[in-house]
């Protein structure tokens, strides 16, 4: 009879690896434990890997009792690696700026940074020590309750001194404390190397894990661990909150495979929570009542649940700006912009505040008062898409329609008569009519797909490999970028409105009143008042000249948009004439400009470019991509409200239409 203690020598060469026999006594440890959990796959188990600095202590932390999350205090962790190379570093400057920017402590300064010993840190030196570093960790540590704490440093302190001891090695890092939201928190961005110099590596568990029951750990010890009916008062009310509860999860957790699931439980109070619940989600549209005690669980419940909660937090951040300003807005006045649902259309509003919606994700949004007469929140994505708009500025919010572009059609035709190869020289050869000038933007298309995903190949002579599913390769690539930017979003004005009635430039306000197709004004909110604007704005052009009052409305000059345009751009120039010392030449449509990029100038009718020549200087309509390019030599020509630029003296710059 076998028994654990028999051992059975098998002859072969030392480490064989061959079949399950030459499998390590670990391997079969872990595809043991895989298959009890039910697979690698399955979420919400520990990964089990032993790579990274904490791996021993995140897989304890990650198996404790399951029971243990409603008697801790509750804290969350979000964490976050951030490669600093290319891009990146100038990403971990602005992040640096943003947890310190203004608004964030109780009394409303700029946040500061502190770190181990110091309650003050320079943080452009700190960083300035990154420079030639892969990576670093940031950290996002959210106490459920924050607010019983006078002041976050010494938890923050404490938390990073555990992790030291975790890890085995002493860390560098920095933490700035927010109080600006309903729940303090504490942004810890820690150097991705250890104190020898080497490339610190977390391992996942303990990232995921270990951080936040170390927190956990900490708050309970500072606060007490929750009592019986401080747990029982926080389920109770989950079971009318329209979100995903814990409750639901359970629910989720055990229904089987047609989605029914039975409320019942062992203990009363259990039980009672699950009924309750279920009466929720079928009030909700969400469960259906069988016989018997059963409940069936309708498909897609848990998404369904989380935009809910969303949904939810987003209304009552409308209703939180318009309380501040001392205005009670209906629900039917509030609305959530969906740039992805098919009926999505454009919308033009004054923007109300920019604000922060995911602060580990960079996720941004704004709420702009719109035409129709209502409020609308707009997830603008990431921070970076959009550059800062002054409050009361008007704008234009159209939604992203991700799509293949002709460019990726044409590299695609190229690819296909050059065996799968893309150049320059191909696709002249394929195209006869194209310039090298137009060939060298599918180049920087390309050059754009390979550094965000990697979808296509360039090889060292220049070529590029593209594959025969370029196109989709390209539908994703249009796909993840709406992701980071789900919206456009156009300045039609930077000043507000009021500035706009009478101004003497040419404004939104005389593009909307010219135009065959002007924007439709609800009698209510913004759209009442630019109604009111516009009445002001015709009484301004008439006394001025530029319009005349007839029976049925106002007749406008011809050319009133170009005759306002050049009178503002006249005047500034000659105050700009005056600051810097040169003579204005204005530059008329079709001419060549050439010079030395300065700087942009804001005016009413558009922002423009200062081109500084050797004896004088020009204004001309300004484009983003100059502002990579300032005190460098550009040349263009003058098309209608824009410029076809070229980078550098003459023609042999890259071109940018």
């Amino acid at each position: 009879m076998a028994t654990e203690d028999d051992f059975e020598p098998r002859l072969g060469r030392i480490r064989s690896r061959g079949g399950k026999r030459g499998r390590t006594y670990l391997s079969r440890v872990l595809a043991a434990t895989n298959l009890a959990r039910g697979g690698p796959g399955r979420s919400g188990s520990y990964s089990a890997t032993r790579i990274g600095r904490g791996a021993g202590v995140g897989r304890l932390l990650a198996r404790r009792d399951r029971y243990a999350a409603f008697r801790q205090r509750r804290v969350i962790v979000k964490a976050r690696l951030a490669k600093l190379a290319g891009k990146g570093f100038a990403g971990a400057r602005a992040h640096l700026r943003y947890v310190q920017r203004d608004g964030v402590t109780r009394d409303g300064r700029p946040g500061e940074l502190y770190g181990r010993d110091a309650d003050t840190v320079d943080g452009k030196n700190w960083l300035d020590r990154q420079a030639d570093d892969r990576h670093q960790f940031r950290f996002i540590v959210s106490p459920e309750d924050g607010d019983q704490y006078a002041d976050l440093k010494d938890l923050a302190r404490r938390l990073m001194a555990r992790l030291e001891q975790d890890l085995g090695t002493t860390l560098d890092w920095v933490a700035v404390d927010h109080f600006n939201t309903g729940h303090p928190h504490t942004h810890v961005i820690v150097r991705g190397k250890d104190e020898r110099g080497r490339d610190l590596v977390i391992a996942p568990d303990y990232l995921t894990r270990g951080i936040r029951e170390r927190a956990a750990e900490l708050v309970d010890l500072d606060l007490g661990p929750r009592s019986d009916r401080d747990i029982e008062a926080r389920l109770r009310a989950e079971i009318d909150q329209e979100r995903l509860t814990s409750i639901d999860r359970r629910l989720i957790g055990a229904m089987d495979a047609d989605r029914v699931v039975a409320a019942s439980a062992r203990e009363p109070f259990q039980q009672s929570l699950q009924v309750g619940r279920l009466g929720t989600l079928a009030r909700l549209g969400l469960a259906e009542r069988l016989p018997e005690g059963r409940w069936r669980l309708a498909e897609g419940i848990e998404d369904t649940l989380r935009r809910m909660g969303e949904r939810g937090d987003i209304i009552r951040t409308l209703q939180r700006a318009y309380t501040a300003r001392g205005i009670a807005p209906a629900a039917a006045d509030l609305a959530i912009f969906e740039p992805a649902a098919r009926d999505a259309r454009p919308i033009i509003g004054r923007v109300l505040e920019r604000g922060l919606s995911d602060e580990h994700k960079d996720r941004h949004y704004l709420l702009v008062e719109a035409t129709d007469g209502r409020a609308h929140y707009v997830d603008i994505g990431k921070g970076e898409a959009l550059a800062p708009l002054p409050a009361g500025a008007i704008v234009r919010i159209a939604p992203e329609r991700p799509a293949v572009r002709e460019v990726d059609r044409t590299i695609a035709a190229v690819a296909a008569a050059n065996g799968g190869r893309y150049t320059i020289d191909a696709h002249l050869r394929h195209d006869p009519t194209a310039t090298e000038a137009f060939a060298e933007t599918h180049v920087r298309r390309l050059e754009a797909m390979r550094r965000r995903s990697g979808a296509v190949e360039r090889l060292s002579d220049g070529s590029w490999t593209i594959a025969p599913d370029h196109l989709d390769r390209a539908a994703a690539y249009e796909a993840a970028r709406a992701g980071e930017a789900p919206v456009h979003v156009e300045t039609l004005s930077a000043e507000p409105l009021e500035r706009l009635a009478g101004a003497d430039a040419a404004t939104w306000l005389d593009r909307e009143l010219v135009t065959s197709s002007p924007e439709p004004l609800r009698e209510a909110g913004f759209g009442q008042a630019v109604r009111e604007a516009q009445h002001q704005r015709r009484q301004w052009l008439i006394a001025q000249g530029l319009a005349e009052e007839q029976a049925n409305g106002a007749a406008f000059a011809p050319g009133l948009i170009d005759a306002l345009r050049r009178r503002e751009l006249l005047r500034v120039a000659a105050q700009l004439s005056d600051e810097l010392g040169l003579p204005f030449r204005e530059t008329p449509e079709g001419a060549r400009v050439e010079g030395i990029y300065r700087r942009p100038v804001e005016l009413l009718s558009g922002r423009h470019a200062l081109i500084e020549k050797s004896r004088e200087f020009t204004l001309v309509p300004w484009r983003p991509v100059l502002d990579r390019h300032v005190g460098k030599t550009v040349s263009g020509r003058v098309r209608g409200d824009g410029v076809s630029w070229t980078i550098g003296r003459g023609r042999s710059g890259p071109v940018i239409s």
